[in-house]
């Protein structure tokens, strides 16, 4: 009985193959997204005063979770390089925005100077330093959620080779307060004349970062991101940008000024008050010959209200002519005297 039920099977597949129509290609499912991992710390260290903040950072093993009490946080802080954590075991600096490390002067020091691999900064408040977080040499770790406010110089900055970093959920407002022509809210690299200091005069290849849904501005006195020279293939996506208090000081005036390569700006929300002394939304420029090219601006909402364009890409200058920067005709740009752009756009 088995044998038959076999053959009637077969001679049915059969017939059905033969009919000449053709077969349904077989459905691949689409692919499933992994649950996040949870990285269950190694050990959990709390900490109430500076004092126990600074010893937590000086004797930091990988998978720590260093979590800070509400309460202010006095001086500055340091993250050696020889305190990494792993990619198995990252280390946790945590607290809520009442967990506040105060630099005590906007004119010297850094709030916090994280020279660290696989370290991840999140919810805390910093404010009151020249820098607000100065990372040297950093790679594959995380500022989230944290605000910086009241800093002389940038807010955030990504030096010295400091790659695939997430710079993500920030709020930065308040900075170039001593300094405007220094103020960025978020700072990529190091410009051409600063390569000899911290690069051995080497390009600052401070590459494939991401800066995420931030809030960037007010109070910002130059740009909200700088992207230097040197820099390749990052990403800066859905973050809001506000000029309101953008100085003009240092040729600031613009939300992004790029001048790395194959940068993407997408999904970006910019405003700009009437008055301020804001020129374009973006501009892409050449610093140095070849560098300022093949950088992608699309789907970006730009409010500009001034009397530039909102991505102006310079074309040619002095050391180099940019190529192969594409603006898509998606971006949004409302109040640009000029136009969307300089450039053709891209379909």
């Amino acid at each position: 009985m088995q044998m038959k039920s076999m053959l009637l099977y077969y001679c049915v597949m059969l017939l059905a193959c033969g009919k000449g129509e053709p077969m349904t290609p077989p459905v691949t499912p689409a692919p499933v997204t992994p649950p996040p991992v949870v990285i269950r710390p190694l050990r959990t260290v709390n900490v109430r005063t500076s004092n126990e903040l600074k010893d937590a950072l000086l004797n930091a093993q990988p998978g720590d979770d260093i979590v800070l009490a509400d309460g202010v946080y006095s001086g500055g802080f340091v993250v050696a390089a020889d305190r990494a954590g792993t990619a198995a075991n990252p280390v946790t600096l945590r607290g809520s925005r009442a967990a506040i490390l105060d630099g005590g002067s906007t004119s010297t020091g850094y709030v916090l100077h994280l020279q660290a691999d696989y370290w991840t900064v999140r919810g805390i408040t910093l404010r009151n330093g020249l820098k607000g977080i100065m990372a040297d040499g950093i790679h594959d770790s995380e500022i989230d959620s944290v605000r910086v406010d009241g800093i002389g110089e940038e807010g955030i900055h990504l030096r010295r080779h400091s790659s695939r970093n997430l710079i993500r959920r920030c709020t930065i407002v308040n900075t170039g307060i001593e300094t405007p022509d220094y103020g960025e809210g978020v700072y990529i690299g190091s410009a051409k004349s600063n390569w000899p200091t911290y690069t051995n005069g080497d390009p600052d290849r401070s590459d494939s970062n991401q800066v995420l849904d931030n809030i960037i501005g007010p109070g910002v006195a130059a740009e909200c991101v700088d992207i230097k020279e040197g820099t390749t293939g990052g990403l800066v996506r859905g973050n809001r940008f506000n000029s309101d208090g953008i100085s003009g000081a240092n040729a600031a005036d613009s939300w992004i000024d790029v001048k790395g390569n194959y940068w993407r700006i997408e999904n970006n929300v910019g405003f700009n008050p009437t008055g301020s002394a804001l020129l374009d939304g973006y501009q892409v420029h050449v610093a140095v010959a070849g560098w300022g090219n093949y950088n992608e601006f699309k789907t970006n909402d730009c409010t500009v209200n001034a009397a530039g364009y909102g991505v102006m890409v310079k074309l040619t200058g002095s050391v180099g002519n940019a190529v192969g920067n594409k603006v898509w005709a998606d971006n949004q740009v409302r109040g640009a005297a000029q136009g969307v752009s300089n450039i053709p756009l891209t379909q």
